[in-house]
C-alpha cells in the first residue's frame, strides 16, 4: 500500500498587500483578529507584524519539525516574500526540500489583463529561480485568474523552462490531466498535469469564522479522519495523495503546532506512507500514468 502525503508550507509574508508597496490598503485575508474595516492609505501596523511572524518565527518551527523527522515538503514560495528573506529559500535548497511558486506576490489574478498576469508570471519564475537555482517546477495560485491555467505552461515554454504540474484545483485525491487548449493542433503535446490542493485539510480554517477549526484538537482530529479514510483505501489497492496546507504564521503559533507534531509523528509509524514534495509525485505519476492527448487518468 503506498499513500503520497505532502505538506506545502505558503510563504507570503512580505508579498500581500501592503501601503508601502502601493496597494492602498493593509492585508485583509487570514488574519488573527479579522474585525475593524480595512485602513485606506495607512499602514496597519497589526497585520504587518502578524504577517512578519511566519517569516521570524513561524517557517523555522516548522522547518525543524520536518526536518527533525526527516520529511520534505513543498514551499509555496510568494517571490517578493522570500525576496525579502532568501535564507528560506537557500535553506530548503540546501534539505532538499521543494520550491514552488505561489506567484510574485499575493494577490487577486482574476481581474488583471492577459499581458499584465504574463509579466507577473515572468517575474515569479525569474525571482525564484534566482534564489533557488532552478525555475520552480510547480505553481499554485490560490487566487487565479479564469485564463492563468493556460497562461502559466505558455510563459514557461516562451522563457525555456519546465513546468510539472499545477495545483489550482481541488477535484480529486490524486493527480490528474488536462488538455491544454494551446496544444489543440500540436503534433507533440504535453498536456497540464494537476496535483490537487486541499482546502478541508488546511489550516487557513483557523481563521475562517463559523466554518473553521474551533482549536487545535479539531484540526487534528480532521486531518487524522482524512489520513486514516485514505490510508484504508490504500490497504485496498487504491494508491491516494494527502495534501495538509500550512501557513507558517498560522500553524507555526505554538499553540497549533502540538497537533501538527502530533499527526507527523502518527504518520511517520506506518508502513507504505511515501512523505514527498509535489514535484516527487508528479514525476512519479507521470512515470506510471503518462498524458494521452484526450484521455484524462
Amino acid at each position: 500500500m503506498t499513500m503520497d502525503h505532502e505538506p506545502p508550507l505558503t510563504h507570503n509574508q512580505g508579498g500581500e498587500r501592503s501601503v508601502q508597496t502601493g496597494d492602498g490598503m493593509s492585508e485583509q485575508n487570514l488574519r488573527e483578529n479579522p474585525m475593524g474595516p480595512p485602513r485606506i492609505n495607512e499602514r496597519n501596523l497589526n497585520v504587518e507584524s502578524e504577517y512578519e511572524y511566519g517569516s521570524r518565527a513561524g517557517f523555522w518551527r516548522l522547518f525543524r519539525l520536518f526536518n527533525d523527522h526527516k520529511m520534505k515538503f513543498t514551499l509555496y514560495a510568494v517571490a517578493q516574500a522570500v525576496e525579502q528573506n532568501p535564507s528560506v529559500v537557500k535553506r530548503c535548497v540546501d534539505m532538499g526540500h521543494d520550491v514552488a511558486s505561489h506567484a510574485y506576490r499575493w494577490l487577486d489574478y482574476h481581474d488583471f489583463s492577459i499581458e499584465k498576469e504574463k509579466e507577473y508570471i515572468r517575474k515569479a519564475i525569474t525571482s525564484l529561480k534566482s534564489l533557488s537555482g532552478y525555475a520552480p517546477k510547480g505553481w499554485y495560485y490560490g487566487r487565479n485568474s479564469a485564463h492563468s491555467r493556460t497562461l502559466v505552461p505558455q510563459v514557461y515554454e516562451e522563457m525555456g523552462e519546465e513546468l510539472v504540474w499545477a495545483s489550482d484545483t481541488y477535484a480529486d485525491d490524486i493527480p490528474y490531466w488536462v488538455d491544454q487548449p494551446t496544444e489543440r493542433d500540436s503534433s507533440s503535446p504535453k498536456g497540464l498535469l494537476m496535483v490537487p490542493y486541499s482546502y478541508d485539510c488546511n489550516d487557513f480554517k483557523f481563521h475562517v469564522v463559523g466554518s473553521g477549526f474551533s482549536d487545535p484538537t479539531g484540526f487534528y482530529d480532521h486531518i487524522k479522519n482524512a489520513f486514516d479514510v485514505l490510508y484504508e483505501e490504500g490497504e485496498k489497492g487504491m494508491p491516494k495523495m494527502m495534501t495538509i496546507g500550512l501557513h507558517c504564521r498560522i500553524i507555526g503559533r505554538p499553540g497549533r503546532l502540538g497537533a501538527l507534531k502530533k499527526f507527523v509523528e502518527e504518520i511517520e509509524k506506518k508502513e507504505g506512507v511515501w512523505v514527498a514534495t509535489r514535484t516527487e509525485i508528479a514525476e512519479a505519476f507521470k512515470k506510471e500514468y503518462p498524458y494521452q492527448k484526450g484521455k484524462l487518468a
